[in-house]
This record gives structure tokens, C-alpha cells and sequence, in this order.
């Protein structure tokens, strides 16, 4: 089973609705124990930083996820992204699940004309340059289209994280992975077919 983690800020429907599709058993869950016995657990996420870790320590889910992404396949998702790395600056310095190092910056574009002012959030489709051959991506290439919707992006401590890339101003991690941990800033639940074939590719894993 694949626990979809619910705590009350996610686009849980569609991610649950992406892996039923390809035939995986998948369930909402804001229960610690059923996220501790699941064989894999998927983090997602839209909204705020700060306000995600207030609800995930309410619900009593930070050392469930924590000890689950050192186990068994983990994927985050959009914030949930955000979230395992250690710390972000959105809305003041904020302290994430500290399970990859590095921290979450704000797009910040150049105001005196050296390179185009682009809109924040960075939202819609985006080519994907890819750097690792890691199993999320098993059968893609580098140019397959992904869609996103974020204003914050992750700085990692080390580039030997970043499995691929996407250029919005400058290039910024679009997938993360250490060890069994996967991470996509993008949503695949909404990347039609190149989703759906990284999705198939995790339940594989």
C-alpha cells in the first residue's frame, strides 16, 4: 500500500487518482501508524511552508515521514519537496524535515535590466533537463515537459542531489533524490503522460 500523507494541504485526490490508474493500491491517510506500515509513502503538498510543519506536528506525522523516508521508497511532491530539505526562508527562517540538506530560496530576478523580470509564481509547463539516471525517471529523457506551480526552490547542500533540472531565470533542481528519497517541484499527478510514467516508475521501485 501507498500512504498519500494528508495533512490538510494537498492535491491528495489527484495523486491517489494518478496511482489507482496504473493499478496501485493508494490511500489518504493522516494516521502515523498506517504511514509506518505502508510499503511506500508519498508526501504532497500545496501552500505554505511554515503552515505545512505546524500541521504535520499536529498531526503528530514529522518522526513517521522522517523514519519512513529512511526505510522504504518516499516520494515528495510540489511543497513536499519544500519540506524534506533542512530549512526554507519563506516567510522567515523556518525549520523543514532536515531528511536532505540544503535550504528553500525565493525566485529573485535582477532588477536593472541584466536578465527578463520574470512572474513569480513560476507556473505552467517546463522542459526538464535530466542529470541522473535514478529509477524515478527510468524511461524519460531530458526534454520531456513537467508542470509547475511554486515561487520557492530548493538550494540543496550538494548538486550530487539534483537528478534533473528545469531554467526558470536560472536552472533549479526539479528532481530530487538520496538514497530512496524522490522529490519533484513539479506536479506529475498534472504532467499527463510524463507524470503518469514517473508514478508507474516509483510504484516499480
Amino acid at each position: 500500500m501507498i500512504a498519500i500523507t494528508d495533512y490538510g494541504m494537498g492535491n491528495l485526490r489527484s495523486v491517489q487518482k494518478a496511482l489507482e490508474s496504473l493499478g496501485a493500491l493508494a490511500e489518504i491517510t493522516s494516521d502515523p501508524d498506517k504511514i509506518s506500515s505502508a510499503d511506500k509513502v508519498i508526501l504532497p503538498g500545496v501552500g505554505a511552508f511554515k503552515d505545512a510543519m505546524e500541521e504535520l506536528a499536529e498531526r503528530e506525522l514529522i518522526e513517521p515521514i522522517k523514519e519512513a523516508a529512511r526505510k522504504k521508497p518516499f516520494l515528495g511532491i510540489c511543497l513536499g519537496l519544500q519540506l524534506i530539505f533542512d530549512e526554507s526562508e519563506e516567510d522567515g527562517l523556518h525549520q523543514g524535515l532536515g531528511l536532505v540538506q540544503g535550504r528553500i530560496v525565493r525566485f529573485a530576478f535582477d532588477q536593472n535590466g541584466a536578465q527578463p523580470k520574470l512572474k513569480i509564481p513560476h507556473m505552467g509547463w517546463n522542459a526538464l533537463e535530466i542529470k541522473k539516471d535514478i529509477p524515478l525517471l527510468k524511461g524519460l529523457e531530458s526534454g520531456v515537459y513537467a508542470y509547475f506551480v511554486h515561487s520557492f526552490y530548493a538550494a540543496p547542500g550538494s548538486e550530487d542531489v539534483v537528478a534533473a533540472t528545469a531554467d526558470y531565470g536560472k536552472p533549479f533542481p526539479a528532481v530530487v533524490a538520496s538514497n530512496n528519497i524522490f522529490a519533484t517541484q513539479f506536479h506529475p499527478e498534472k504532467s499527463q503522460a510524463v507524470g503518469l510514467k514517473m508514478l508507474e516508475n516509483f510504484i516499480a521501485i
